[in-house]
């Protein structure tokens, strides 16, 4: 739609797990090492935490695409929301262990056993990774957690990864998940970008579309869209899709402050502006909610020069497809 108007070669803010688009400041960086480590080592269990729309599964596909994990296959499951039943069958299918298995646990766990030492003994490891974990029951994370007991005298043979919102980390806490507790390994918390981290973000997007930040979004918007989305990766994008829209609609070449506030006011989105320590003070409210403000810098906006944005896929080499079981 607007990609010739501002001279993008795509439409930069897609909520896809485009790797081209891959954004690591240092936490996110940290992130995919953990789940790297987690997957390649054969760790017991790998935890990652984050509110929706953090990337946690864009740094999932990255890790299990990465080098690193070259020797990993991987079940990955979106939809956990299942009686332990269904769950048992859904995870025979996608091991391919044949109808008899979804029907009896027991021959579940046999062919399961004997297709994950094979699989070791080929030099390969397979891991079960469970995204929006949140929403699993404590009866099937305690399921989870036997698929977990599954070993030789040496290693782990199923490696396992939950993800989900802050309410899975309020879920590990319950009483009856202590044994399960006990078996995390690798914990990682995603936190919202500050306002430098989403300058740079929008700024690595408009950049690999082959657009120049500095040219479409002026800093007062910027500021404005990191205050609207929380600094939420996913909140950020949408709100800069529908800024470029409006700003062609108009026929500006550079998104202001203006048609944000008319971004937000479509979406029903509320400002910290209507807070007392606003932007005419120069200052913003900490995001880890403690009553000391930080003072906005304009070099914390410096992400809009397109020279000072990291892209962060350079480092991620791709490995050869066919080894990812997905929805």
């Amino acid at each position: 739609m607007y990609e010739s108007f501002y001279g993008f070669s795509e439409r930069p803010f897609e909520l896809t797990a485009d790797a081209k688009y891959l954004f690591l400041r240092t936490r996110q960086r940290e992130t995919l090492s953990i789940l790297q480590y987690g997957l390649f080592a054969a760790k017991t269990l790998t935890v990652l935490i984050g509110e929706a729309g953090t990337g946690k599964t864009t740094l999932i596909l990255a890790a299990l695409e990465s080098e690193r994990c070259r020797h990993v296959r991987c079940i990955y499951l979106n939809n956990p929301a299942l009686d332990t039943d269904d769950f048992i069958r859904q995870l025979a299918l996608k091991f391919d262990l044949g109808p008899e298995a979804g029907g009896s646990k027991a021959l579940f766990l046999v062919r399961l056993e004997l297709l994950l030492c094979e699989r070791q003994a080929c030099g390969e490891t397979t891991a079960l990774v469970i995204d929006e974990a949140q929403s699993l029951s404590i009866k099937l994370l305690e399921e989870i957690r036997l698929l977990a007991n599954i070993e030789t005298p040496s290693a782990k043979l199923l490696p396992l990864v939950l993800a989900g919102q802050p309410e899975l980390g309020a879920r590990l806490e319950h009483p009856d998940l202590r044994q399960l507790k006990q078996r995390v390994t690798l914990r990682c918390d995603l936190e919202p970008f500050n306002l430098a981290d989403t300058a740079a973000y929008i700024a690595s997007r408009i950049s690999t579309a082959g657009g120049v930040a500095s040219r479409v979004f002026s800093r007062e918007a910027v500021t404005l869209i990191h205050e609207y989305s929380g600094g939420i990766p996913r909140s950020i994008s949408v709100i800069c899709d529908n800024a470029l829209m409006n700003g062609m609609a108009l026929g500006r070449h550079k998104v202001d402050q203006a048609i944000v506030v008319e971004v937000g006011r479509d979406l029903r989105l509320n400002s910290r502006r209507e807070q007392p320590s606003s932007i005419r003070s120069g200052v913003l409210p900490d995001e880890s909610h403690d009553s000391t403000p930080h003072t906005v810098d304009r070099d914390q906006t410096a992400g809009l020069d397109e020279n000072t944005a990291p892209v962060g896929t350079s480092a991620l080499p791709r490995r050869a497809a066919g080894r990812f079981i997905t929805e």
